[in-house]
């Protein structure tokens, strides 16, 4: 008998990708143009011209033999020495090409780092609404995800329940700014709150506690006045897994790193550690062409004033129809309160209007439905009445 926990993993699709089918299959039923199908965070804005010409210039100049060739387990050292000098210049911090190791994304970063560092048993804080996976890669890894739920209200960080889920067998703390699926941005002060607590706890049970940072929306925010904090500026024991799948719209090409803090006391062995679980997984270099792409557009994002539009234009007309939304200041996702206790019953539901949208029940928080924008404008034109006929169709009920 094979591995029936696998099996299973399998055979059950996350409810995201089962209503995005489902989506496929409705277009096809009744045309593509009556379906709004807000489930899946799939950039809708192209990569920036930067890309394609750089893609370009790589193929027709270098050796084919060279650019379809291995790199280094970790990625190629020019490509981490000039990530790792962006990050230095753009965050003031002093890492080095030693520093990072080069992934198929964040999916590869998040399940690298929880091999890398969790022991059976172990557990790693994440903070509701959280992505689907962490459980899966925390489990994965032979771990356990334990969720503690955001301030109510705002889906910032609440340092109470942190600190309550804090114990002996607690590994790391794993957040996500901008969050999926709230869209919300920590504060500053709760980062530097959060890496006092986590200081306080590392002496107490002689343990090492880490903070790991999953940012493919990093560069997705829309007002001038927010800013991400930069989680090693706050805290050395610091691992950042990064993404360029949101920021250069290129999430089928499975690009991204992990940047591991220089301050950290055990650096070397938890570099070790990383390049082990790659190892150990297969996840060894990272798609060469790909590595190269980045290595010359890694300070270029998509044109994100669409998703900033489509923010603004739902955000306004559902709460002008009494829906409860707490504003995004990034990513692109509205986190909308459920117009009924069971937001899966809702969800199935807004499908009576052709509205496809995701229950939070997945991501740990009842009550409410992530609505993925990063769709054409004029599908959210089209799709206003029908947020309004669901919401009407509550109010007589």
């Amino acid at each position: 008998m094979i591995n029936q926990k696998n099996v299973e993993l399998g055979r059950i699709r996350s409810s995201i990708r089962e209503l995005f089918e489902y989506g496929k299959k409705r277009k096809a039923e009744i045309g593509g143009d009556k379906v709004f199908d807000f489930s899946i965070g799939n950039p809708s804005v192209p990569a920036p011209a930067e890309v394609h010409s750089a893609l370009k210039e790589i193929i027709e100049q270098t050796d084919p033999v060279t650019l379809h060739s291995y790199t280094s387990a970790q990625g190629d050292l020019s490509v981490r020495k000039t990530l790792a000098d962006y990050i230095n210049k753009r965050f003031g911090t002093s890492l080095t090409a030693d520093c990072l190791y080069m992934t198929c994304g964040a999916a590869a970063s998040l399940t690298i780092v929880m091999n890398a560092l969790l022991n059976k048993d172990e557990e790693i804080i994440t903070v509701a609404p959280y992505f689907p996976e962490y459980k899966v890669f925390a489990e994965h890894a032979g771990g356990k995800l334990v969720a503690v739920d955001s301030a109510d209200g705002t889906f910032q960080l609440d340092l109470n329940r942190i600190e309550a889920a804090i114990n002996c067998r607690t590994k790391a703390v794993l957040i996500n700014s901008p969050n999926n699926p709230s869209g919300v941005v920590y504060n500053a002060d709760d980062i530097k709150r959060l890496a006092q607590l986590l200081e306080r706890y590392s002496q107490k049970f002689g343990n090492a506690i880490y903070l790991i940072s999953d940012e493919p929306y990093r560069e997705l925010v829309f007002d001038k006045t927010i800013t991400v904090p930069y989680i090693m500026n706050y805290y050395p024991r610091s691992i950042v897994c990064y993404s360029y799948s949101k920021s250069l719209s290129l999430p089928g090409e499975r690009i991204g790193y992990i940047a591991v803090c220089n301050r950290m006391e055990e650096l070397e062995e938890v570099y070790a550690g990383i390049c082990g679980a790659g190892r150990a997984l297969g996840f060894v270099c990272a798609p060469n062409l790909f590595q190269q792409l980045v290595k010359r557009v890694y300070d270029k994002t998509s044109d994100i004033s669409i998703y900033k539009h489509n923010r603004d234009r739902l955000y306004s007309a559902l709460t002008d129809y009494g829906y409860t939304v707490v504003r995004p200041d990034g990513a692109f996702y509205l986190f909308v309160k459920a117009l009924e206790e069971d937001a899966r019953a809702f969800s199935e539901k807004a499908k009576q209007f052709e509205l496809l949208v995701v229950a939070g029940d997945d991501f740990g928080c009842k009550g409410y439905v992530r609505i993925s924008y990063c769709v054409a404008p004029d599908m959210i034109e089209r799709a206003l009445p029908a947020f309004k006929a669901l919401a009407e169709s509550y109010k007589q009920n």
